[in-house]
């Protein structure tokens, strides 16, 4: 018999790719098992296998940077309860974090996919059914969006829960109205601007960067080509450098409700005269609200 639950859950993260660099992401997990009928009729409880796979997936995948440890871009070390490793760019530059374990996922594999997490997450969870349970099998889609999405990474020192983990992160979508009328094209220009980037909170930086200007896009003369983000939160101590122009500082913490504000007073002051509002999600069906208008 074979029993399934789609969108079980959707876990919010970031990854490591060769290419990319820090990948913020949002999956959904979907599940099937494969057994014989116990003697409730059932291959297992539908409460079960939902609470069973949703509390797994919280505690070893969500707000969590995955790492493929048998990636030959990837140094790592591990003393105790602490991580430090060491990721490769196609141009040489390196993106390097620290931090607890519980901050990181360590994924057997060569590169991270939906395939690849997948695979793993079943070797893993080798065993966590009753008997009755011949074959679990996990698959991870992502959201569908037909209109501008980005890729963000972030850490928040604040928050109580984990989220003040220095890389994890989420696909979201986002909407822009001018003056009561959607703009796409604004839309556009935030996805793209947002594009796989690391949105850094400017008191968490160290070093000279501290007081130095905005660092975004391209590399400007005199600013520095690598930026380092280090704080001290409940879980322990975080560290990030990341290369300059992945990166986007902002002078506020990066919830969902502030980066809302964010970029609808960046449009105000680019707009002057309209009324801006921003519909920013964090990852599926939440996010902010935020609104600005900027005079004459």
């Amino acid at each position: 018999m074979h029993l399934f639950v789609d969108s079980l859950t959707n876990v919010d993260f970031s990854y490591l790719d060769h290419t990319r660099g820090v990948v913020g992401e949002t999956w959904l997990a979907n599940a099937a098992l494969d057994g014989a009928l116990d003697h409730q009729g059932m291959v297992c409880d539908f409460g079960i296998v939902k609470k069973t796979l949703r509390n797994w997936l919280d505690h070893e995948l969500d707000h969590r940077l995955l790492v493929p440890t048998r990636s030959p871009h990837l140094s790592m070390q591990q003393d105790g309860d602490q991580i430090q490793l060491t990721w490769t760019l196609p141009d040489g530059e390196h993106i390097t974090v620290g931090g607890p374990a519980q901050a990181f996922a360590l994924v057997a594999v060569e590169s991270i996919t939906p395939e690849s997490v997948a695979e793993w997450c079943v070797n893993e969870l080798d065993g966590i059914f009753p008997t009755s349970v011949d074959k679990l099998s996990l698959s991870f889609s992502v959201e569908p969006i037909d209109s501008p999405f980005y890729h963000y990474s972030h850490g928040l020192k604040k928050h109580d829960g984990n989220c003040q983990r220095i890389a994890h992160g989420h696909r979201s979508r986002i909407r822009i109205d001018v003056d009561g009328e959607r703009s796409h094209t604004l839309e556009s220009q935030w996805a793209e601007r947002w594009a796989d980037i690391y949105l850094g909170t400017r008191e968490d930086l160290t070093g000279d960067e501290a007081q130095g200007e905005e660092a975004q896009g391209e590399e400007a003369q005199g600013e520095p080509t690598q930026l380092h983000f280090a704080y001290q939160a409940q879980q322990g101590e975080f560290t990030l450098t990341i290369p300059a122009n992945r990166c986007e500082i902002l002078d506020c913490d990066t919830t969902v409700e502030q980066l809302a504000q964010y970029i609808a007073d960046v449009l105000a002051a680019e707009n002057a005269g309209k009324h801006i509002t921003v519909r920013a999600y964090e990852g599926i069906g939440k996010g902010a609200v935020a609104f600005a208008f900027a005079g004459h």
